[in-house]
């Protein structure tokens, strides 16, 4: 494996644990301080899936956004026969996303954490789909089974803390 397949890995590995600790910590918090190791943690995982993106187009698509479409359709067809590249917009989508929860709980932690449970659950949803495709369906061998260890341990935490957010009436309690 060359320095770049290893930068492009590392870093989406790195990402997803960094969210899954973030997500744990933030779960379990009781004060400031764990929001405050939260918001670090989930900051650094945005930050290396965008190394990992930077990585992906230099090493692997020549910073040819055509190039990493036709590499998405042809993983695809190869997986579930359907020669579709659009699953590189939901990979778009997924940094957007994840730069502007990282952003949002800086810049207003307060209304970050206020925002509608809705709206918290549908991030969580998009975040776990994108995690169980890009780290258990389409990895092989190990590194399947780590996705999927990591995809469980998220779904575990979210589940134990899913009476607390629906029973909180203190929206500073909400995850």
């Amino acid at each position: 494996m060359h320095s770049g397949e290893w930068l492009t890995r590392g870093t989406v590995w790195f990402a997803l644990v960094l969210y899954v600790a973030s997500e744990m910590v933030n779960i379990g918090r009781r004060g400031d301080e764990r929001l405050v190791a939260a918001r670090w943690l989930n900051s650094f995982g945005c930050a290396a899936f965008l190394t990992h993106v930077t990585c992906a187009f230099h090493f692997y698509h020549g910073w040819s956004h055509s190039a990493a479409y036709r590499e998405t359709a042809r993983q695809t067809a190869e997986l579930v026969g359907w020669n579709w590249g659009g699953g590189l917009y939901l990979n778009y989508l997924f940094a957007f996303v994840w730069l502007a929860e990282a952003v949002w709980s800086w810049v207003n932690p307060k209304r970050h954490l206020q925002r509608p449970n809705w709206l918290t659950w549908t991030v969580r949803g998009f975040f776990l789909f994108m995690m169980l495709n890009g780290a258990v369906v389409f990895p092989h061998g190990a590194a399947r089974w780590f996705g999927l260890v990591l995809c469980l341990t998220l779904a575990g935490c979210w589940w134990a803390s899913r009476r607390r957010i629906a029973g909180s009436s203190d929206p500073s309690k909400s995850a």
